[in-house]
């Protein structure tokens, strides 16, 4: 607490703004239009070990704070300040960082896979920038960022040094992806039977069930896409490459937001919308790219 409260001491207009922007590369918009871009437009093999260390560490902070439900530092200790911008986002319990997780599992994996060193200090930067912002805006103590971090990291070197995606094998990828949705499952399991024993109430479940959904459509479209479909994700014309962004971060938006019009709120509908939201970046998008962008380079 002492670190939050001189960190709190030495704050400024100016650099509660600047903070406030690099917080937002740990935020879920950043990591699913990153992820994305990768996976459509420039190599589905490192999109892949991004996304098997983003969804795996992701479960893995979300049920860690539904155990522990350790709260907020200025809940914990009302002399604390945050930065009043910074709590909109900052939900659920603190312990560990769900921001200091993305940013570690999208960056830290970006680090390890990138060769040029000035891009690899870079990404490793960006997660640490990030893991700092959470301290100074006030919304994390420095335990919540550095264990996420580190439980981030160590998946991210296990994914990098066990899944090559060079060629294809039914049976290993259906073990892969069997393991990442059963774990998803228990993951659900603990958050309904804690959400029934009154130990948590129902808006901590939902971060949560989300990240299970997301995991769970992750898992079955990674490997229905490497076993099935096989798109390529370069077309060799940058035109055909940026419409080919728009068009499928119009299907996220679409489903991100507009889908909850249709099946509206609650614990299902969260698990549903996550898992249609990730069906379409794996599967349903890369059946247009296969069908509509193939051979574009040769025009």
């Amino acid at each position: 607490m002492e670190v939050l409260r001189f960190l709190e001491s030495i704050r400024t207009p100016f650099l509660d703004t600047v903070i406030g922007l690099i917080t937002r590369l740990g935020e879920e918009t950043v990591g699913v239009v990153i992820l994305c871009a990768i996976f459509w437009c420039i190599s589905k093999r490192v999109a892949y070990r991004i996304g098997i260390a983003f969804f795996l560490s992701g479960l893995t902070v979300q049920c860690m704070k539904i155990c522990f439900r350790i709260e907020r530092p200025w809940v914990a200790d009302p002399g604390l300040r945050p930065v009043p911008s910074a709590i909109k986002n900052a939900t659920g319990y603190s312990f560990p960082s769900g921001h200091a997780q993305s940013a570690t599992a999208l960056f830290g994996s970006l680090g390890v896979q990138i060769r040029k060193n000035q891009i690899k200090t870079l990404c490793f930067a960006a997660a640490l920038l990030v893991a700092f912002s959470r301290v100074y805006l006030g919304v994390h103590t420095p335990l919540d960022v550095v264990a996420s971090m580190l439980i981030s990291l160590l998946i991210v070197l296990l994914t990098a040094k066990f899944f090559a995606f060079d060629t294809v094998n039914i049976k290993r990828e259906l073990i892969i992806s069997v393991i990442m949705i059963l774990y998803a499952v228990i993951v659900i399991v603990i958050a309904l039977v804690l959400y029934s024993n009154a130990a948590i109430e129902q808006h901590y479940v939902a971060d949560c069930l989300k990240a299970a959904g997301a995991g769970v459509g992750f898992a079955a479209g990674m490997f229905i896409e490497r076993v099935y479909i096989d798109f390529q994700e370069k077309t060799g014309n940058i035109l055909w490459q940026i419409i080919k962004l728009i068009l499928g971060f119009a299907g996220v938006l679409a489903i991100k937001e507009g889908l909850k019009h249709i099946i509206g709120a609650g614990f299902a509908a969260d698990i549903i919308r996550y898992f249609i939201l990730l069906a379409w970046i794996t599967v349903l998008f890369p059946l247009i790219i296969k069908r509509f962008f193939a051979g574009k380079s040769k025009e």
